[in-house]
């Protein structure tokens, strides 16, 4: 898909309540079927984007980084959410070998965190947010790279930073 100005939104988040609320304003245009992949650095604020995220669609309870049981799954009215990081994955065969496959659905939303460790088993991206530190605050880039993707942003209500 060719990137257009409707096909990418960035900015800078000042802090983590920035970050929650890119977070819930993201989760407004997300529906069942769409994989959207988060990449930064250890500290980036995947996690906190994805707790803002998923608070926005119901969940009232914890959000932890699935650091060390890999997905965690989230029923939520109105879909589930599963939430993975693969930054353990030492292989990208352990993606067939733990049938994270058979997740990925018209009903659920998945949201990866560290996809490049699972090569090409991963399906493609719908959406790719890509956070990075700076100063006080984040960076962030959301693209589209589906049709999907497309449409979920042209939704966004968040601007699109000017060039």
């Amino acid at each position: 898909m060719a990137t257009d100005d409707t096909s990418l939104r960035q900015g800078f988040l000042a802090d983590e309540s920035a970050t929650l609320q890119l977070g819930a304003t993201l989760a407004a245009v997300l529906h069942g079927g769409i994989q959207l992949q988060l990449h930064g650095d250890l500290g980036a604020g995947k996690t906190t984007f994805t707790r803002g995220l998923l608070q926005a669609l119901g969940h009232a309870g914890r959000v932890k980084s699935p650091t060390y049981t890999l997905v965690e799954s989230y029923s939520l009215p109105p879909l589930t959410v599963h939430h993975f990081d693969l930054y353990r994955f030492a292989d990208p065969d352990e993606w067939h070998d733990a049938g994270f496959g058979d997740y990925f659905a018209a009903d659920t939303l998945c949201i990866v965190e560290w996809p490049d460790k699972a090569g090409a088993c991963l399906p493609p991206a719908d959406l790719v947010l890509e956070l990075s530190v700076c100063d006080a605050g984040r960076n962030y880039r959301l693209q589209a790279f589906s049709e999907t993707g497309h449409q979920c942003l042209s939704r966004l209500t968040t601007p699109a930073a000017a060039s």
